[in-house]
């Protein structure tokens, strides 16, 4: 079968706009927002709860790695998985601006591991009862993981890329992986492709090859199902932009709030396990010993409540000083 990317209107659309030196919208420039210090809300709250209290079109990107239901804690069980997910996805859409993002963790379970809380049960739902538009399924491989002897074990999770609108926001270029010498010098003979294009690297594609964290990482902090700082990286780099808001709502190890931090991104993130203040801490720690080992110093302000000041309100121009969102 040939290339399907030879037929479709959309990639030759993009193509004769570059040729006419122009860009699609989704490409376009963002407004810079960062002045001073980023901000960032980590709450110990119920998910839901978080939800409601946003404006609509709040968010640029949300990164959602929600309960598998599959029982590794009491957080992780849920009767009816279906209806309960239902409810964050609808207030999630709600949130997403016109260019916004939405990524959802997930796999697929098999010999009834648990009910159902895997990610073909959201994207179902999502088929029926959302406008977003499925932009991509990212395959996680990683070459670590269990062995097995009934089935082929098991070495990916996938990754749901949905956007609010066509208009979404995506950064090619932030995430580009380099050429190794031999490729790009024969590259960069080729008189088809254009130098500047060889030197950006190339498009990472929808697999991802990314190592799982052992349990004695560096970067491990204790949660179950803790994701690598180079997976939340490369999805908040391409899928947002510096002062843009970060959303997490299963904030589990805290590595999304450090991201933004590190990426120049303002967040807002919860958990309704206690310990994820825990986390967030060992997060930090990283974080300062990051800072003295490459002698960058990051400007940010961690609140444990949603302050009405935070940049998440800004656009509803509602900033009145000294209040706060205590009941979230």
């Amino acid at each position: 079968m040939g290339n399907r990317s030879h037929r479709n209107p959309g990639h030759i659309g993009m193509n004769a706009l570059r040729k006419r030196g122009k860009r699609h919208s989704s490409e376009a420039d963002p407004v810079p927002t960062v002045l001073g210090s980023t901000q960032h809300a980590a709450l110990v709250t119920d998910c839901c709860s978080l939800l409601q209290s946003l404006p609509d079109e709040s968010v640029q990107l949300i990164v959602c790695d929600p309960p598998y239901n599959i029982q590794l804690a009491h957080w992780d069980v849920h009767d009816d998985y279906t209806t309960w997910a239902t409810r964050w996805l609808r207030e999630a859409e709600r949130v997403l601006s016109k260019t916004g993002n939405f990524v959802i963790f997930g796999g697929l379970q098999y010999q009834n591991e648990a009910g159902s809380g895997d990610l073909l049960s959201l994207i179902v739902d999502m088929r029926k009862n959302s406008e977003m538009r499925l932009v991509n399924l990212i395959v996680w491989n990683y070459p670590n993981g269990m062995s097995a002897h009934r089935f082929f074990a098991n070495r990916h999770e996938e990754i749901a890329w949905f956007a609010r609108s066509n208009q979404y926001y995506f950064d090619l270029d932030t995430v580009r992986e380099p050429y190794d010498a031999a490729t790009k010098a024969a590259y960069m003979k080729d008189k088809r492709l254009r130098p500047e294009s060889v030197e950006k690297g190339r498009n990472p594609t929808n697999v991802w090859r990314i190592t799982r964290l052992n349990g004695n990482s560096k970067e491990r902090v204790g949660h179950p199902t803790q994701k690598p700082r180079e997976l939340i990286q490369r999805i908040v780099r391409s899928l947002s932009y510096p002062g843009s808001i970060v959303l997490d709502f299963f904030g589990g190890s805290g590595v999304t709030t450090r991201v933004a931090i590190e990426e120049d991104r303002h967040s807002v993130t919860c958990d309704i396990d206690p310990t994820y203040r825990a986390y967030l801490q060992q997060q930090f720690e990283m974080l300062k010993s990051e800072e003295l080992e490459h002698g960058r110093s990051y400007d940010y302000h961690v609140s444990e409540t949603l302050d009405s000041c935070h940049p998440i309100f800004l656009k509803q121009g509602n900033c009145r000083t000294g209040e706060n969102n205590d009941g979230v």
